[in-house]
């Protein structure tokens, strides 16, 4: 009888271990391949297209401010702050402006004027980033390029304003023998500051000769640059004199520091060279004394004008 349940008992207890038995099986690990690091992300483009008018948020960072391109090179920082030789600066890139380094998300710069920023990098789209000061919260969002597709023109006659700021002054050194005598031939040094509203201009009839340091300015008024529909390259600039009420020129660009000046009421075309070239980089003041109103070239929010990413490509 003893034997019978022992048989009972190994049987009851076999089939129960059966009934919990689960088959498991082992497979190998996956192992996801590794995603672009921030470094190479930012070395994937030559230029980064700065879309000043897309930035949020109430703070600035200065060198972002001031510049149309910034490139990652190898821990070299790289930008465009100047419509002055776009292009052609450091072979594309701008000028030397600090190092770089990056940190998991946060690209950490160090600005040599600014000193150091750490910015949160958003991958947006394969070439679209977004740069966060969270100190701050403000936000500015950059597009990537290679320079062979870049459309530094379009940039360049985009931004026109920025290159009547990059002089000292522009000293007249041509008026055409065509057109009617009018009282702005007398005008022989315009300076268009930079700063505040990014609208004034001094004027002065200094004779040709007067050395840029020694200028008086007779005149301080307010100028604006104006698109013509339907051609990007096409401009018009208008000068508020009081006395002379607003005078109207087709504003053409003959090169990086020379500019013609059609005036459509007395039919004369006149040239100005710029004179005094200012890199911007520092956050200082005037260079000279002629500057003493002049302050550092920021690259001003445009209200509803929209970002075309197509429009900065060849």
């Amino acid at each position: 009888m003893k034997t019978l349940k022992l048989l009972l008992a190994i049987t009851l207890f076999s089939s129960m271990m059966s009934s919990c038995y689960t088959e498991v099986i082992v497979e190998d690990p996956i192992i996801d391949e590794p995603g672009i690091t921030l470094n190479q992300l930012l070395n994937s483009y030559e230029l980064w297209y700065v879309n000043i008018n897309e930035t949020t948020g109430n703070g600035e960072v200065p060198f972002l401010q001031r510049a149309f391109t910034v490139s990652f090179r190898n821990g070299v920082l790289y930008a465009n702050n100047n419509i002055s030789g776009i292009g052609n600066n450091g072979n594309g890139y701008g000028i030397d402006v600090g190092a770089y380094g990056t940190d998991f998300d946060i690209v950490d710069i160090d600005h040599d004027i600014d000193g150091y920023y750490p910015l949160r990098v958003d991958q947006l789209s394969i070439n679209r980033i977004r740069l966060v000061d969270t100190s701050t919260n403000t936000s500015y969002y950059l597009t990537g390029y290679q320079r062979a597709n870049f459309d530094y023109d379009f940039v360049f006659y985009d931004n026109i304003h920025y290159l009547l700021q990059e002089f000292t002054a522009w000293k007249k050194v041509y008026t055409s023998q065509e057109g009617m005598l009018n009282q702005f031939d007398d005008e022989n040094f315009l300076t268009f500051l930079s700063g505040g509203n990014d609208d004034t201009f001094l004027s002065s009839t200094d004779t040709e000769d007067t050395p840029i340091a020694n200028l008086v300015y007779d005149y301080e008024g307010i100028y604006t640059v104006y698109d013509v529909e339907g051609d990007p390259y096409a401009k018009v600039l208008t000068l508020d004199y009081d006395y002379l009420d607003n005078e109207y020129f087709e504003l053409n660009v003959i090169d990086d520091g020379n500019i013609e000046l059609f005036h459509p009421n007395s039919g004369t075309t006149y040239e100005f060279q710029g004179r005094g070239y200012i890199q911007y980089l520092r956050p200082s003041g005037p260079e000279n004394a002629t500057r003493s109103k002049q302050t550092d070239k920021k690259r001003k929010k445009i209200i509803n004008k929209k970002f075309n990413k197509d429009d900065f490509k060849k």
